[in-house]
């Protein structure tokens, strides 16, 4: 039974928020999942849940899967102006995207700048997962079942492509009385699902690139993936530079083509680590919040590669940790939210200025890409907000954790009744202390500018 508790903190976990649902250990041998489910029952040190997290895998479904054809439709007048005024006077700064499919006989789209371009940050490793998934049904395209089976019982050992990231992943084993949080080091092992969980939950450089690497791999030896550690790294020695880029850029950016996505609006270009830069140059990445609201569409609609793999991508996106930066807002604790965000900015050091952590004064991009969807049944709330901003001078956490609150009490007043439901289901003595956010230096600072990205 799920611990009906929100926001209460028993020992909060230093990083990103995690995901996946934590009734599926056994299904995915993520072992955090079991460590975070053990946590609700107060077996193990870790956080008591927020309501809006305790959904069971087999309740994330996609609920636009089951409908006809859906097409979004073009943006209200009325739904985007008001959408303008909850961003104030810093509107010029944001590309934002907000769709409300409670009704998807009747969805209703605001949109402002949904085509502005910036870096996507972490939000770049949503396309990661998708070349994944998508690398999978090319081999395995009837067998849901060998897909299944390649990512849990395939282990892979972190090497040089990991180097060099600082951010925290969970590390747990059965029978300890809590679990560890630290960054991945050479020779960590888990299987590609434990990686995905990485990669997409703590919002490790490390787990991505390793997951870069081994996407090369999948799709050079096909059904026999996984290679030999020395097949590995033969064709990795073997393999020009030039050649490992186009093979990369084809196994990163086809996914994105094949399933309806333009390259030229949301493209993720390079490893997510300074090692695998080296070794496999790529080339630049951006995206807008426009594409990735469409991303999110596909995904709802089970368009992405095929129903399995929209499904999975959902389920690796659900949060169940601690809320982090849009997502953190109380508003949302009660609801289930599917979640990535992305950080990239840089600080000049001009004398007499100061440039604190994510604000950034030469860029100060801050991206979230956000699903929320009612627990309640009886509520209907279903939404996806998209945001890109670039305000500079201004902490960019804080600012997308306040616009989250107004974006969803503009989505409640669309809803007066699941408004009210809402309320009544309560909250916990107020919000938590904000957990720390580490950072991962893009290189080294020089004396002119600091650059960092998330």
């Amino acid at each position: 039974m799920r611990a009906a508790l929100v926001g209460l903190t028993v020992l909060l976990a230093v990083g990103s928020a995690a995901a996946y649902p934590i009734d599926a250990w056994k299904d995915t041998g993520i072992a955090r999942l079991e460590a975070y489910r053990l946590a609700q029952e107060g077996e193990v040190q870790g956080i008591v849940l927020y309501w809006g997290a305790q959904l069971y895998a087999q309740e994330i479904q996609l609920r636009l899967s089951a409908r006809p054809p859906f097409h979004p439709p073009a943006p209200d007048p009325d739904f985007t102006q008001k959408l303008i005024e909850v961003l104030g006077d810093d509107a010029d700064g944001y590309g934002i995207a907000v769709i409300d499919i409670s009704d998807p006989d009747a969805p209703l789209y605001a949109a402002h700048q949904p085509d502005r371009l910036q870096n996507p940050g972490s939000v770049g490793k949503i396309m990661v997962g998708l070349a994944w998934f998508q690398a999978l049904a090319d081999i395995y395209p009837d067998d849901v079942a060998a897909r299944r089976k390649i990512l849990r019982e395939t282990i892979v050992t972190a090497d040089e492509f990991i180097k060099t990231d600082t951010h925290t992943v969970p590390f747990w084993t059965p029978g300890d009385p809590t679990y560890e949080r630290r960054p991945i080091e050479i020779g960590d092992t888990g299987n590609l699902n434990t990686w995905l969980d990485w990669m997409l939950s703590s919002s490790s450089n490390a787990a991505a690139a390793e997951l870069q690497s081994q996407l090369l791999l999948v799709r050079h030896f096909g059904p026999e993936y996984p290679p030999s550690p020395e097949q590995a790294q033969a064709y990795f020695r073997d393999t020009s530079k030039a050649e490992l880029t186009r093979q990369f850029l084809d196994a990163i950016t086809t996914p994105a083509t094949r399933n309806g996505l333009d390259l030229a609006k949301l493209r993720q270009g390079s490893f997510f680590s300074r090692t695998g830069k080296s070794r496999v140059p790529g080339t630049s990445s951006h995206a807008s919040a426009g594409e990735l609201l469409r991303f999110m569409l596909l995904m709802e609609q089970g368009k992405l590669v095929d129903p399995w793999s929209s499904r999975e991508l959902k389920r690796f996106l659900y949060l169940t940790d601690k809320r982090i930066r849009y997502a953190a807002n109380p508003a949302l604790w009660d609801f289930a939210v599917y979640f990535k965000s992305g950080s990239f900015y840089k600080c000049s050091r001009k004398p007499g200025t100061t440039c604190e952590k994510y604000a950034g004064d030469v860029f100060n991009y801050m991206n979230s890409v956000t699903m929320v969807e009612n627990v309640d049944q009886k509520a209907k709330i279903h939404y996806i907000a998209v945001v890109l901003s670039n305000v500079q001078g201004k902490n960019s956490v804080n600012e997308h954790k306040a616009l989250a609150g107004r974006v969803h009490r503009l989505i409640l007043t669309l809803h007066p009744e699941p408004e009210s439901e809402s309320e009544e289901m309560g909250g916990g003595e107020g919000e938590p202390a904000p957990a720390p956010e580490d950072v991962s230096p893009a290189g080294p600072p020089s004396d002119a500018a600091t650059t960092s990205q998330r």
